[in-house]
């Protein structure tokens, strides 16, 4: 099997050191007879980022179906975000490229493995809907506190709309000068003809 391990620590320059991860990666391989393909190590990189260099390249190798199986250390290494490890997972899954965390003894080539991504993606969609609950919950306090709620309105200056109009500006270009944009031109121009 040809396997892509991943590894990454957040800073390099508090002793965190990658070697730890990787060797113990590379040790896992040798044990179960695996072909390590490509090591991909992101140091002073935060797992709250979905866009990491070395995971960018990752996931462009299993697109390119370089690698069968991707090894990582633990979750927190590959990303802190469940709905990014959700996304991931399906991907690699779509992909039918196995992922194994080493440390969680999970391996979605096993039963085991994909009722605990089932698991693992339940608990995504139930962050995701607490999350829009407690905006909503949100949005609800400031307007019943009578604060506005969203963007402030923007208002044009009709007399420089006018001008800009009369010089023969198109909308776009009314809009750039403006800094606004283009349908907000459309409705003040509506509404003064109106």
């Amino acid at each position: 099997m040809r396997v892509g391990i991943y590894a990454r620590v957040s800073t390099s320059d508090k002793g965190q050191d990658p070697e730890m991860q990787l060797r113990e990666l590379r040790e896992h391989c040798q044990r179960r007879g695996w072909e390590i393909v490509g090591e991909y190590v992101d140091i002073g990189q935060s797992g709250s980022k979905d866009s990491r260099p070395e995971l960018n390249r990752l996931m462009a190798d299993a697109k390119r179906r370089k690698l069968d199986s991707v090894l990582i250390w633990k979750f927190d290494r590959f990303g802190r975000s469940l709905k990014h490890l959700v996304n991931a997972l399906a991907e690699f899954e779509s992909l039918g490229i196995a992922f194994i965390s080493l440390k969680e003894s999970l391996d979605l080539t096993t039963p085991a493995g994909r009722l605990m991504f089932g698991i693992i993606s339940a608990m995504a969609e139930f962050e995701r809907d607490l999350i829009r609950e407690r905006v909503r919950s949100g949005i609800a306090n400031r307007r019943a506190k009578g604060f506005r709620v969203g963007r402030k309105p923007i208002a044009l200056d009709s007399a420089r709309l006018q001008g800009l109009r009369s010089e023969g500006q198109t909308i776009r270009e009314i809009a750039v000068t403006l800094g606004c944009s283009r349908s907000l031109v459309h409705k003040t121009l509506a509404e003064q003809t109106a």
